[in-house]
């Protein structure tokens, strides 16, 4: 299973694309509210209802862990932050985009990997920070901003599904 994590102020286009294209490529993704609400409401006052709660949902079957940008208090959901650390010593693929790889940055899962973020997030990222649009290392994709999402969720779908499901997509959407 892949799960999609939602906080208040996340932003829509990269939390909702992504899900949309996973979902066209029959990819299995379950949003997370980490609110401790099913609704939350997104950086541009899109209120999404989330498929489960944080503390209601047993992730022993995470094959990815996703997040987007925008929500700037994600890394202050400890049971978020444990099993961000769990599924990265385990070498499960973990994406984040925007301002997302911060966090991951600061818990220390980028270290001797590659990543990029949002510009003015760089320093949370220290010697992992590379630049570039999409950048995939070891177990972790990251992007820099709401105008990926889409090559975002493309280099994700290839990871999970293969190259000729993600072409599909990709000519589906007319992307």
């Amino acid at each position: 299973m892949n799960y999609l994590f939602l906080d208040n102020g996340f932003e829509e286009i990269e939390a909702l694309t992504v899900v949309d294209l996973l979902r066209r490529a029959n990819i299995s993704v379950t949003t997370v509210s980490v609110t401790g609400h099913p609704m939350v409401l997104g950086a541009h006052n899109i209120a999404v209802e989330a498929d489960g709660l944080m503390d209601d949902i047993d992730f022993t079957d995470a094959e990815t862990l996703i997040l987007p940008g925008g929500a700037s208090h994600l890394e202050n959901c400890a049971a978020l932050c444990d099993l961000l650390v769990k599924h990265n010593e385990q070498g499960k693929l973990i994406a984040a985009i925007c301002y997302a790889p911060s966090v991951l940055g600061r818990l220390g899962i980028l270290k001797g990997k590659q990543a990029t973020c949002y510009p003015g997030f760089e320093s949370y990222l220290g010697e992992s920070y590379v630049g570039g649009l999409v950048v995939e290392s070891k177990n972790i994709i990251t992007a820099k901003g709401p105008g990926l999402s889409s090559d975002f969720a493309f280099c994700l779908i290839e990871k999970l599904a293969g190259s000729d499901i993600a072409d599909q997509i990709y000519d589906a959407a007319q992307y």
